[in-house]
This record gives structure tokens, sequence and C-alpha cells, in this order.
């Protein structure tokens, strides 16, 4: 297989195409997290129930990562510059209809159909970097590029909420998608040309809707145990859904061209740099979801000055990720994927000396340390997945690391926002299914506010609590087992899925071997 390009522009027109490219990846990664802070204004204008306010907030989600994989392999087969326009055109259309939805239905609808249209448009943007860049230096310099404006769109999302909620309507925070929408549209077509790999076969529908089905039914099911509690209907809803998961990988496992590569996993460096792609983002995710309710509803801070305390974490992680090939080339990748934990796990449980009265240095000590992990993670895993196959599978390897950041950024409100709606509901005075839905509730005594206020702080203690566990094991586990691995095997050498070697060098040495297949 080979990748045929129409044009390899170089120079001024090449870094031009790059920032064109750079603006819709900034806005799918902002509207991952733009409405961390904005859900308060959201809650008063349309009244969501608990499950729809978290469907809300992560179905965007749970669409980019349920369809990343897929929309990677069309676009290597049918052409990745095609992909981006249509997805970019869908995408502004669906922030008009999410800016303007009169009810937490129709706001659903529509951030379903953002994800479906920001699916399209990272893996694409990550492989046509190819056409654009076809000096290796200069691709790892882009690649590491697109991984800083990728991480900076969700370290910043939630303070370009907080400030245009500070003057403008809730729906303001998707308008602004819009204009660069419309900018890239119009400058795309003269700066970027189409690059498309010559990939034969289909793509296997049965096997997007196992794992669109599969992972939306098995959330649900989550989601309904932790916010109303156990019942039948939503047991067996995860219990389909787990199944159809496991139908997935079982089929991707018997084709001749699956959606998902597991083999791929087979190499245990691999490995850990995919679950690395994920677990930071969930950890992220809920705790900027949990932290935002914390300093308004609990601390009773405006929506501009939550975002104001977000400022330091957002930039420290945004300029982390664009320090860390640099960092790298003195530590070496191995030394990196495991301090980004240590430093994330840290960071969380600085978040245990926050409480009703007050913590708002502990919480920004927080997301500065907790950032400094986060963003070596987001560099780190970007170029290794990028490296790790053939030029021609660039669209569907992009896709793999982007599914990784996705799908745990949904699953982290998911999960750990559904541990923390748990707590909340056993400890709370069971007047209402979230924090905010209580304190709207007239006539309420100070006691009772306080009690609210208290279960919701041990429900994001508790989360902070199990991520910063998780971190910590997968730090431990990275530093036992990639320790044993040779510091001489040459990496382009070896072939993914049959080894553990793994390479002690730079990022950008990384990226160069991208194209060595």
């Amino acid at each position: 297989m080979r990748t045929t390009s129409s044009s390899r522009p170089t120079g001024v027109r090449a870094w031009l195409g790059l920032l064109v490219v750079l603006g819709p990846v900034l806005l799918v990664a902002m509207d991952g997290s733009v409405l961390f802070l904005a859900m308060a204004k959201v809650s008063e204008a349309l009244s969501p129930s608990a499950g729809q306010a978290l469907w809300i907030l992560d179905v965007y989600g749970f669409a980019v990562g349920s369809l990343l994989i897929t929309f990677g392999n069309i676009g290597d087969r049918y052409g990745r510059l095609k992909l981006l326009m249509t997805g970019a055109a869908v995408f502004g259309a669906a922030s008009a209809g999410a800016a303007l939805a009169p009810g937490p239905e129709l706001l659903i609808v529509f951030r379903a159909l953002m994800g479906v249209a920001g699916a399209t448009l990272l893996p694409s943007a990550l492989a046509v970097l190819g056409g654009l860049f076809p000096d290796p230096r200069r691709r790892a310099q882009a690649i590491g590029i697109f991984a800083a404006t990728f991480a900076a769109g969700f370290a910043i999302g939630p303070v370009v909420g907080g400030y245009l909620l500070s003057s403008f309507w809730w729906g303001s925070v998707f308008l602004i998608n819009i204009p660069v929408v419309v900018l890239f549209l119009v400058l795309a077509p003269g700066l970027l040309r189409e690059v498309r790999a010559t990939r034969s076969g289909r793509i296997d529908v049965l096997s997007v809707l196992l794992s669109a089905a599969g992972i939306l039914l098995t959330v649900h099911g989550i989601k309904h145990a932790a916010a109303e509690g156990l019942a039948a209907v939503p047991a067996a809803t995860g219990a389909v859904g787990v199944a159809a998961l496991v139908w997935f990988v079982r089929r991707q496992l018997r084709l001749e061209q699956p959606l998902i590569d597991f083999r791929l996993f087979r190499d245990r460096v691999f490995t850990i740099a995919a679950v690395t792609g994920l677990l930071p983002l969930a950890a992220w995710s809920a705790v900027a979801y949990l932290g935002g309710i914390y300093l308004q509803s609990v601390l009773g801070l405006t929506v501009m000055e939550a975002a104001l305390v977000a400022l330091p974490g957002a930039a420290v992680l945004t300029v982390t990720c664009v320090a860390t090939p640099a960092l790298v080339a003195r530590i070496n990748t191995r030394a990196a994927l495991v301090t980004c934990h240590f430093f994330i796990a840290a960071g969380l449980l600085l978040l245990l000396a926050t409480g009703v009265s007050g913590g708002i240095g502990w919480y920004v000590a927080s997301t500065v340390v907790a950032g400094i992990g986060y963003g070596i993670s987001f560099s780190v895993v970007a170029d290794t997945a990028v490296a790790a196959v053939p030029a021609e599978r660039a669209g569907s390897a992009a896709a793999i690391a982007e599914t990784g950041n996705e799908i745990g950024n949904a699953l982290g409100i998911a999960l750990l926002g559904s541990l923390a709606a748990l707590i909340f509901r056993l400890q709370g005075p069971g007047l209402g299914g979230t924090l905010n839905e209580t304190l709207q509730i007239p006539g309420l005594t100070a006691a009772v506010t306080g009690d609210a206020k208290s279960a919701f702080v041990a429900g994001l203690h508790a989360a902070a609590v199990i991520a910063a566990a998780l971190h910590a094991a997968l730090g431990a586990f990275t530093l036992h087992h990639l320790t044993r691995t040779s510091r001489t095997s040459a990496p382009a050498e070896s072939t993914p899925g049959t080894g553990d070697n793994f390479p002690d060098r730079p990022l950008a040495g990384v990226a160069d071997d991208a194209t060595s297949h």
C-alpha cells in the first residue's frame, strides 16, 4: 500500500495550512470541556434532570470516541480533506442548533451531532499533516503543535466558557464555533490538498454499530445506577452494552481489515501509551467538571471568578505540552510516561484539602501540579501513536490516539461523575438529585444547605482519590515493566505488536519512524 497526494506543499504555505487545520482541532477539543463552568447557567435556563445534565456534558465525548476509528478508516480510503470539509460544515450547523436549543432533549441531540462531526475532524486533521510536511523533522514539529493545540483546547474550554457567560447567555459557548468553521471552509480548499491512501475494502458496518451501541448502553446503565439506584431495565441495558463490546473485540480479531487492530496491544509499550491516552483525560474531565460546580455552587464564586481560578492550571498544562519534546530529549520517553502519572496523582490528592468553607488555594495548586502530568501525557501519546503504523494508516492511528482521549474525557464524567453523584445521593439531604437542584429549592435552612455542600465535597474527594490511585498504580506498573525493555533496540526495525522495544530518544525522532515503513 502507498499514500498518494496531489501536492506536497512546503514552506510558508505548509505552515499556513497547519494553522487552518488547527482551527477545527481547537474547537473539537474545546467543546469537550467548554460546558464545565457553563452547566450551572444551562441548568438554570433549561432545568435538566440529573441524568440529562450528565448526558449534555458527555454525549459529545461518547459520540466522538465511538466514531473516531470509523472516520479514521473512511478518511484513509476515500479522502481526508473531503471528510474534513464535510465534518466542519456539520459541526458548524450543529453548534448553531445547540446554541438555540429550547430544552435539554434537543441540546443533547445537537451535542451528539456535534460529536459525530467532531469524529470526522480529528483523525483526518492529524493525518493530513503528512501531505503538508513531507520532511520528517518538520512533520514532528507539526505533530507537537497539533498535540499542544488539542491539549490547549481542553484546558482553555472552561476558561472560555466562563468568560463568555460573564457577558452573554449560555448558548454563546456554541456560537463561537461558527466563525472558525466558516474561516476553515473558505481557506482550506486553497491551502490544503487531498490526501488519500490507496486502501481497499469496505468499512465493517456491524463493527461500527457494535462499538457505538456497546459504549452508550454500558454507560447508560452505570449512570442510571449511580443517579437513581439499581433497577432491572438499566442493569439489562448495561449488560447488553458489555456483551456488544465483547462481540466487537472478538470480531476485530477475525477481520482482515478491522476498525481497531488489537494486535497492536500485544506490545507492552503501545498498551501503556494507549492507557495513558485515556486515564489522564478521565481524571482531568471529571475534576474540571466537579471543580466548576465546587467553585460556583459550594464556594459561591461567579462564573468569571471560577474561570480565573482555572486559568493557572490551564496555562501550565498548555506550556508543558509544548515543552515536552525538549523534556523527553533529556529524560527519554519511558521516564516521561512514568513522571506524568505521579504528577497527576500528586495533584489530585491536593484536592483533599479543599472544603465547604474554603480551599481555592489548594484547588489552584492541584490543577497546577496535575497540569504538568496532563501536558506530558497528551504530548507523548499523540506522537507515539502516529509513529506506530505505516504512513498509509496514519488516519487510523490518529483515530486510536484521539479515541483514547475522547473516551477518557467522556468516561471521566460518566464514571467518576456518577461516583460523585452516588455519594451525594447517599450522604446528601435527599431533596434533589444534584447539588444545584437541591440549592434551588426555596426555603432551605442553613443546616440543609451545609449538608448538601458537604455531601458534594465528599463526592469530589472520592473521585479525586480513585483517579489518583489509578494513576499511581499505572505509574508504578510503567516504572516496573518499562525498565526491563532494551535501551539499545532500534525502533525503526521493530514491528508494533511483536515486542516491547522502546525508544530512549526525543519525540521528534519517534515521529521520523512514521515514514520509514
